[in-house]
């Protein structure tokens, strides 16, 4: 049975690499540096590979946000983000994972009477507009940096196109594995509370967590995500916001694999706070809207603003704006049907949550180790 409840987050995970795989080999892929298949194997392999190394930074919070306390419940808010993720990645918009799994679990909050955590809501919608601008700022100030480094080391034209290629490829491993590490919080993150899972050790060498256990196989379908249908998206990004020259194609891939860096990595938090500064929020930020901000960054240092597509943008705008309430209104409606027609209890109430609550916190909290 939890497998079958677990198909949500698949499929969830299914329609994040068919849209966010274009944020990290988008640009690569529109200015033909970087076939598809070649962006889409890369993608897959480091995508998994963050997952399971990287992912539990951002998932705690999530699950503050919202503590999603049945199995069927997690199963309809990841089906609900799903379906809003599926049905705007077919219109060919890169929309946010992040905006509908956050939509979709304050959709469940509502229907179960659930208290909204509006500290960890406040730090999760303040990256979406941190990210973007961030983003911009980064790629702007990257992208004079490298074109004043390319015109002072005077690189003939063919060994800049081999060392863009080549920089292509490694910023895209790099927004790839960012990628899974930041954004497997949005596919399995809801699920890791109540799974039943045990820990698997192979032979005292290693072992394998519940929690990774489900990064694994939500970084698989994410992989599955890209190669079955992530082109269409790719171009999108790769050519329908400005025209980019492949150095600038460079920047905006590693513009946005440092924002997902900086909001993922659990080492760099601890070390900022170490040294008394301030630190970014472990939230799982938004690899759309980091990458449109990041191209956009590079076409008003370029142009001014004179190559970006403001039409194209505005539609992309509009969808991140349709994407959470969309979500939430799934979500609710999908929740009242799944309780009262399939019978099916899609929130535990306060006293059975009370006789359950003390095992799975013990589970979830030795699955996901501790940050600062």
């Amino acid at each position: 049975m939890f497998a079958f409840f677990l198909s949500s987050g698949l499929f969830l995970g299914w329609s994040l690499g068919a849209n966010d795989a274009a944020n990290v080999f988008g640009s690569a892929v529109g200015t033909r540096m970087i076939s598809f298949r070649k962006a889409a194997l890369y993608c897959g392999i480091f995508v998994i590979l963050g997952a399971v190394v990287s992912g539990a930074g951002a998932a705690h919070t999530l699950n503050n946000l919202g503590g999603v306390n049945a199995l069927a419940g997690a199963f309809v808010v990841s089906l609900a983000a799903a379906l809003t993720v599926y049905w705007l990645t077919s219109l060919g918009y890169p929309v946010s994972t992040t905006q509908a799994i956050v939509g979709a679990i304050v959709g469940w909050d509502w229907f179960s009477g659930h208290v909204v955590d509006y500290v960890a809501l406040e730090k999760i919608v303040l990256s979406w507009l941190a990210s973007p601008l961030l983003a911009g700022i980064c790629s702007a100030a990257l992208y004079r940096l490298v074109a004043f480094l390319i015109k002072r080391a005077k690189i003939h034209m063919f060994n800049l196109d081999s060392l863009t290629r080549s920089g292509l490829i490694v910023a895209g491993i790099a927004g790839a594995y960012a990628l899974g590490a930041n954004n497997i919080a949005n596919v399995v993150g809801i699920f890791i509370p109540v799974a039943p899972l045990p820990e698997l050790s192979f032979g005292g060498w290693f072992k394998i967590t519940a929690a990774q256990q489900l990064f694994l196989l939500g970084g698989v379908s994410i992989a599955v995500g890209t190669f079955t249908y992530g082109e269409r998206v790719m171009l999108t990004v790769g050519r329908g916001i400005t025209t980019l020259s492949p150095v600038a194609a460079f920047v905006a891939v590693a513009a946005n694999a440092l924002v997902l860096f900086l909001f993922s990595s659990q080492d760099l938090r601890a070390l900022l706070l170490q040294c008394g500064l301030p630190s970014f929020p472990l939230v799982p930020v938004s690899s759309s809207q980091a990458i449109v901000g990041s191209i956009v960054g590079i076409g008003l240092v370029k142009g001014r603003g004179r190559g970006i597509h403001w039409r194209m943008l505005g539609k992309i705008s509009a969808a991140w704006a349709a994407t959470p309430v969309f979500a939430i209104l799934i979500s609710f409606v999908s929740l009242f049907i799944f309780q009262n027609v399939f019978q099916q209890e899609t929130y535990l109430s306060a006293g059975r949550q009370l006789t359950v609550g003390i095992s799975l916190s013990s589970r979830s909290s030795a699955d996901l180790p501790p940050f600062p």
